[in-house]
């Protein structure tokens, strides 16, 4: 899937209403959606409970709290991309406190333009997430093989008093002859000796 087909969804903190619509109408439901919005940490708390979000965009401060470590849990516990929009008299500071966590940050006012911009950023962030995640799944699953594949060689050195290494070759060659995974092996090896 290109980049362009893709959609992102986005979580919209605002304690304005003018803020948070103003900023929808930039959003093409073609690339966005959907785009839901909240008043406040707590509820945008909740909102990240229940759902995953690909952008949360943050608009400080709120009515219950800055912002400003929830914008660090965020980045620091999900799988999203957060911008925090703080006053321009305080946005060097607040991006001293948020940057290492990989918080996005912006000085208010915005122009139209900067937006844009920061959304195409938040995208290449997004999408490096993803690979980060798929990389994880994937050294997940091949751990998951691991232990499957430990337990059943467990099982032939108890069960049929085989050698740690004649235990595992015959796993890899019974892979080989069937042309299938290991694990699957190892998963046939549980089910009849367990």
């Amino acid at each position: 899937m290109s980049l362009r087909e893709r959609f992102y969804s986005i979580l919209i903190v605002s304690a304005t209403d003018s803020f948070t619509s103003a900023f929808a109408d930039l959003l093409p439901e073609t690339r966005y959606y959907p785009v839901h919005s909240v008043t406040s940490v707590s509820a945008a708390k909740q909102t990240l409970a229940e759902k995953t979000f690909d952008f949360v965009i943050i608009n400080a401060p709120l009515h219950d709290d800055v912002g400003i470590r929830f914008a660090i849990d965020t980045c620091t516990t999900k799988l999203s991309v957060v911008l925090l929009l703080v006053k321009s008299d305080i946005h060097a500071d607040i991006h001293d406190k948020v940057a290492e966590y990989g918080v996005f940050t912006l000085p208010k006012p915005i122009s139209k333009l900067t937006i844009l911009h920061a959304l195409d950023w938040m995208e290449s962030a997004r999408e490096r997430l993803r690979q980060l995640e798929k990389k994880s799944l994937s050294i997940e699953e091949k751990m998951v093989e691991i232990r499957l594949v430990n337990k059943a060689k467990w099982l032939l050195i108890s069960e049929l008093s085989m050698s740690e290494p004649d235990a595992h070759h015959y796993i890899e060659k019974q892979a080989m002859n069937r042309c299938i995974a290991k694990r699957t092996i190892a998963e046939e090896i549980i089910k009849t000796y367990s």
